[in-house]
């Protein structure tokens, strides 16, 4: 009876094994190894990051590319001194490793400039702002104008980044608002500095 389950349990094993034979072991699967004549020994094992795997007797084997089939005749043979005949080793593949699949990249960041306010606005300071924007667009981002500014004679600095030089232009934004006089409206640059100063007495 015990020799006719043992047969049974091998075919079983064999079929189990034919059917796995095309694949070839990688890191991070999970192996199923059974051993006829022993079943204490039967146990499932991980294949480690180096290839490899471990079991009592046989010590380290290397298993990656390695199939089901090839892998049971290593253990075999590596365990073969402690039975009396040699011991009819099998082993499947109890789950692949893991697919890991990557985080979805983050979308890039629209792009920047700063430019800066100085002075007699409302919000002065530094601002991260769009690039195409213009002064006008740009004015409003800094909430206006304090009471005490000198709106007729903004200031607009912009630093030659090749040389250093600074040139400056002059806005008149109360005849602009007042609709006397028409500008055409300037594209900032990365940088550029705006200026309200204070208004002089009976400005």
């Amino acid at each position: 009876m015990k020799k006719l389950l043992v047969l049974l349990f091998a075919l079983v094993f064999a079929n189990v094994a034919a059917a796995q034979d095309g694949y070839r072991v990688n890191v991070g699967d999970t192996l199923a190894i059974e051993v006829l004549e022993d079943p204490g020994l039967n146990r499932s094992v991980l294949v480690l990051p180096d290839g490899s795997i471990t079991f009592p007797f046989a010590g380290s084997i290397a298993v990656r590319g390695k199939t089901p089939t090839q892998i049971g005749s290593m253990i075999g043979a590596g365990i073969a001194s402690q039975f009396a005949q040699a011991p009819n080793v099998f082993v499947s593949v109890r789950q692949l490793r893991p697919v890991v699949q990557s985080a979805p990249r983050a979308p890039a960041p629209d792009p920047t400039m700063d430019v800066f306010f100085l002075g007699e606005w409302a919000s002065p300071g530094p601002k991260s702002v769009s690039p195409g924007i213009t002064m006008l667009q740009a004015m409003a981002s800094a909430g206006g104008f304090t009471n005490f500014a000198a709106q007729k004679r903004i200031q607009l600095r912009r630093t030659n980044k090749q040389t250093g030089a600074v040139s400056t232009i002059i806005i008149n934004y109360k005849a602009i608002a007042d609709g006397s006089e028409i500008l055409r409206d300037i594209v900032l640059q990365d940088g550029d500095v705006l200026v309200a100063p204070e208004r002089r007495l009976f400005e």
